[in-house]
């Protein structure tokens, strides 16, 4: 959620602010805002909505200037508007910010005291006029950023550009992301590496409490008063990876990437000609732990879900699975020694940051699954099982979310062969039925038209959706809720099939469709039970199932998809695909925004 950018430079920076600005998109936000120094004055450009707004503006009112910052904001304090977009300034200074800044009324007070008076809804203000009161005290910004920095709680990532100093821009971070670009006479900093791509490969990221001066030709880094030193790192990055090719929307190309980037994941994890799993050096043994502890917020939770049914099937290793934000409040009692895996997309959400912050004062040891690997998350960990989707655009996640899966597959794999739970057969049975996962998906992706004739003609009417999975499937069947409700807007619930009948059963009538993931697998007859219940009082039913499965129970549903056979332990994965497939077609029916749904943020870094 929102996206940061700032260059200091020698040719004018506004359309470079915007290009950048449009990049960060994917993250989410309900205004936009870029901020120049003019002969030494703030001049800036914002606008309520999305940045084409901006653009119009900037056209009937071009900015020029060397030195800019630019911002699109996903509202927290103060509602949507023009009034409340960033950049804020003063007369003295000009702020981006990422996070919430939890003290703002405390010093909001303090600084109204003085006489200052504010002109907008934000907690980003009070840092604004807080910068401000302590340049009219003759401090340098220098100075000025190091006090603030002692000020200032929360978790945020802001950059100040300073009236009549051309020469700096200044970043400070903490507990949201901050990254420096370093160029030819040129810096930049911003939200992330993506932001940064188009300009340049030479990437420094800042650690919790950093705050940074940039020049022209480099930059200095303090943790408090004292100087550090950040290494320059380079990214893999392209400028042109954010194309959406020939693709409708971001989401869509996403969803018809699984193959490649499942491909990839399994290339890194996974040797096909001995079929064994292989994972990177872990600092523990699996034999060592006695109890796994799972986090994750949203779609990564879910994936932790199926997690757990792998971990303890595979690997006989008890799992707690525990939602990020919840987690460090509920303060559970952790084994010391045990482990703890996070999995974010991002690696820079908040709760799971802090979720992570709680497991490590418990003395357990943190393993992230991550699709950015110099993210918050990837560093504070112990080890990182890195997925390999690439930059996921669509606020929906779609390739992270199957990529996690493989990850996390693969390491109840290596757990279960290191704990002598699972034989050496077993291993390459499921090592083959991965291998076979890209093509798997293909044969899904090329049924689109089934997908689209569902989502047309029974669920993009609805106002109420019901998803009944049972095992690991369940948390495919919250999965596709999810997504639903997501991009579509329809109201959508997941619930395990054997659940249904103590309460939700009630909801259904003829114009409730139910979703019913049901794999051939152990426990197909326990959702078959379960889908005659939902038939039997009028309830329409869309089976997604293999062709055993449908063969069963098709001709009782108003509509099924034959989803290609599969293991039934890699079955969550590719019926990952097919639920998102509905999702997409659903909200394509309806004209939704799918890549930017309302409301939504792709990077969630506020609690």
């Amino acid at each position: 959620m929102c996206g940061i950018i700032g260059i200091i430079g020698n040719a004018p920076v506004t359309p470079l602010l915007v290009d950048a600005l449009k990049r960060l998109e994917y993250r989410g936000y309900d205004s936009a805002g870029v901020a120049t120094l003019i002969n030494g004055h703030i001049d800036r450009r914002r606008a309520e909505g999305k940045l084409v707004n901006l653009e119009a503006r900037l056209r009937a009112e071009p900015l020029s200037g060397t030195i800019g910052i630019g911002h699109t904001r996903w509202a927290t304090h103060g509602k949507p508007s023009e009034r409340n977009a960033h950049p804020i300034a003063t007369d003295r200074v000009a702020i981006v910010h990422n996070g919430i800044i939890e003290n703002f009324q405390e010093l909001k007070d303090e600084l109204a005291a003085e006489g200052r008076r504010f002109e907008s809804d934000t907690d980003t203000e009070a840092v604004a006029q807080l910068l401000t009161s302590y340049l009219e005290r003759q401090m340098t910004p220098e100075a000025a950023m190091g006090k603030a920095m002692g000020r200032l709680r929360g978790a945020f990532a802001l950059v100040a550009m300073f009236s009549g100093r051309h020469d700096i821009l200044m970043g400070a971070r903490r507990g949201s992301s901050l990254a420096v670009g370093h160029g030819d006479g040129e810096m930049y900093v911003g939200t992330d590496a993506l932001a940064l791509a188009p300009f340049t490969s030479r990437v420094t990221y800042l650690e919790d409490d950093d705050w940074v001066v940039l020049s022209s030709s480099g930059c200095t880094v303090y943790q408090g008063e004292t100087k550090v030193e950040r290494p320059e790192k380079k990214s893999g990055l392209s400028g042109a990876l954010i194309g959406k090719g020939n693709h409708q929307h971001f989401m869509l190309k996403e969803i018809y990437e699984q193959p490649a980037v499942v491909g990839d994941t399994l290339q890194y994890y996974l040797d096909p000609a001995t079929r064994t799993v292989r994972t990177p050096a872990m600092p523990f043994d699996w034999t060592d732990v006695s109890r796994l502890t799972m986090t994750g917020c949203g779609t990564a939770f879910y994936a932790c879900m199926v997690a757990k049914y792998w971990f303890e099937k595979l690997a006989r290793l008890p799992v707690e699975i525990e939602v990020a934000s919840e987690f460090r409040y509920r303060e559970p009692p952790l084994p010391e020694g045990g482990v703890c895996i996070a999995v974010s997309q991002s690696g820079e959400t908040i709760d799971t940051l802090e979720a992570m912050r709680y497991a490590k004062s418990q003395k357990q040891i943190l393993l992230s699954v991550t699709n950015v690997p110099e993210s918050a998350i990837a560093r504070f960990s112990h080890a990182v099982l890195p997925t390999l989707a690439g930059p996921e655009i669509g606020v929906a996640s779609t390739k992270a979310f199957t990529t996690q899966l493989v990850v996390l597959l693969s390491a109840a794999i290596a757990a279960g062969r290191a704990r002598g739970t699972l034989s050496r057969a077993e291993e390459e049975r499921l090592a083959l039925a991965m291998i076979e996962l890209p093509a798997r998906i293909n044969e899904t992706l090329n049924m689109e038209g089934d997908y689209r004739r569902i989502a047309e003609n029974t669920l993009a009417a609805a106002r109420d959706v019901l998803y009944l999975g049972r095992g690991s499937s369940f948390p495919v069947a919250l999965e596709g809720a999810l997504k639903l409700k997501e991009l579509s807007y329809i109201h959508a619930e997941g619930y395990a099939g054997g659940e249904m009948k103590h309460g939700p059963i009630a909801l259904i009538d003829d114009a409730v469709p139910v979703v019913v993931v049901a794999p051939s697998d152990s426990i197909f007859d326990k959702i078959a039970s379960n889908f005659e219940q939902v038939r039997a009082r009028g309830g329409k039913l869309v089976l997604l199932s293999d062709a055993r499965g449908v063969a069963k129970l098709g001709a009782k549903a108003e509509t099924s998809i034959a989803v290609p056979d599969i293991d039934p332990v890699v079955a969550p994965i590719l019926y990952t695909v097919a639920v998102q497939l509905l999702a997409y077609y659903t909200a394509l029916a309806k004209g939704t925004d799918i890549d930017q749904p309302r409301n939504l943020a792709k990077s969630v870094t506020v609690e």
